[in-house]
């Protein structure tokens, strides 16, 4: 069921409009200028390799496919001598299409700089990681970088139509009911090879010797989708794209306190195999970072979760790991001490430390009080309230607040506590007593 021509292509409209670099790629003529070699980035299943072979049915242009699992400098170097006689023999340009880019080292990449700078062949070249981390700068400087996204429903549902139609697919031998169209969609995630797949198997299981009866031609149910695909493709690759947007969402849906979305990603992450000590590391990260002091139980709950996986493994850990992601997105939520302290280093980075005061100075070592270290100290226990006006920070940082909290849980008492240590600490007790 690969398409043919790029008119038969399912999706990725954005990247096949008329005077695209792809269809300027594809077309006949193989001396108009726009003929660049490109980085195709995006999901499994989404036309990466569809696209490439599309182009050259289409040119005519020779098509040399490497895979970057076996091949090597050798056979890359190969490919460009053939390449360069072909064009000088013959006239005739080569699309070389490199499958799985991201797995070549950056000696193998190397090896493709001379046929793609001198227009020996037009990469087009595959990857489902982010090309600024896996692709060598050289590289991507001359090419186009095009960015697939996962197939719509619609797209998947044409694709499935066609296949149950199509003389190269089951050519009528059965037909869909809607309630199995839709499973075959929504099992798919976006991959079209995904819901191929699918349909293929379900049509098996409704073709089997026991499902056979005397209608013509077999319906295939939503019974036998289920039968053949236990569950949805999880789109997550620990080392990759997923790993990083998967955990960004999860933070973030706790710090916006929805707790159904962070469980979601938490199981996401979960099924996925992600690794649970990672998952409990951002747990600590989120209740110091944006939890705080509004909750301190907070930073609490998720180092014991941390503990607690640490300790009984998985799966069992999903449970501690689900409480905790629970507790942090239902709480009240403060990133005062997180900016408090990003702020003093900000200071301190701008050149605004000081000296320490004398009076705060140790004055325990030897000809340390002969220097005034430690003299005019007041002793805040002596205090009926445990607090004197005392001078605590550098004379060029006297006045300044990194703590703010809000007026949010446990800080909204903290707050109205500290603006009367402030008032006492600085010699202000008597403007707002």
């Amino acid at each position: 069921m690969r398409p043919t021509s790029l008119d038969e292509v399912a999706g990725q409209s954005h990247l096949l409009r008329t005077g695209s670099p792809i269809r300027m790629l594809a077309e006949a003529d193989t001396t108009r200028a726009g003929a660049v070699s490109m980085i195709l980035w995006g999901p499994p299943g989404t036309g990466k390799t569809t696209l490439a072979q599309a182009i050259a049915r289409t040119s005519g242009r020779r098509f040399v496919e490497l895979s970057a699992i076996t091949a090597g400098v050798k056979d890359v170097r190969e490919v460009m001598q053939d390449a360069m006689n072909q064009r000088d023999l013959y006239g005739q340009s080569t699309i070389l299409f490199l499958d799985e880019i991201h797995r070549f080292t950056k000696a193998q990449q190397d090896a493709l700089l001379p046929g793609v700078e001198n227009g020996w062949v037009n990469l087009i070249a595959a990857t489902t990681e982010n090309p600024s981390f896996s692709v060598i700068s050289p590289l991507l400087s001359r090419s186009l970088l095009l960015t697939l996204q996962p197939l719509t429903d619609d797209d998947i549902a044409l694709l499935i139509t066609r296949a149950v139609t199509d003389a190269r697919g089951l050519a009528g031998t059965v037909t869909l009911d809607d309630d199995a169209r839709a499973a075959l969609v929504r099992l798919a995630s976006g991959d079209a090879r995904r819901a191929l797949t699918g349909l293929e198997a379900a049509a098996a299981v409704a073709m089997s010797p026991d499902e056979e009866d005397s209608v013509a031609p077999i319906v295939v149910t939503a019974d036998h989708v289920a039968q053949a695909v236990d569950r949805a493709l999880l789109r997550y690759d620990r080392q990759g794209d997923e790993h990083y947007d998967v955990i960004s969402a999860f933070i973030k849906s706790i710090r916006g306190s929805d707790p159904d979305a962070a469980v979601h990603y938490l199981a996401r992450m979960v099924e996925a195999g992600e690794d649970p000590r990672f998952i409990a590391r951002r747990l600590v990260i989120s209740a110091a970072e944006d939890i705080g002091l509004a909750d301190p139980q907070a930073l609490v709950i998720a180092t014991a979760a941390a503990d607690a996986v640490a300790f009984i493994g998985m799966p069992e850990g999903r449970i501690p790991l689900a409480e905790a992601t629970i507790y942090l997105a239902t709480t009240a939520k403060s990133n005062a001490a997180y900016t408090a302290i990003d702020a003093a280093i900000a200071d301190l980075r701008a050149g605004g430390f000081g000296r320490v005061p004398l009076h705060l100075r140790d004055a325990h070592y030897p000809g340390a009080r002969k220097l005034g270290h430690g003299k005019g100290y007041v002793y805040p226990h002596d205090a009926e309230a445990g607090i004197v006006p005392q001078q605590y920070l550098p004379d060029e940082l006297v006045g300044r607040q990194y703590y703010n909290p809000p007026e949010r849980g446990a800080e909204r008492e903290i707050a109205a506590r500290l603006d009367k240590i402030r008032r006492i600490v600085h010699g202000r007790r008597a403007q707002g007593s």
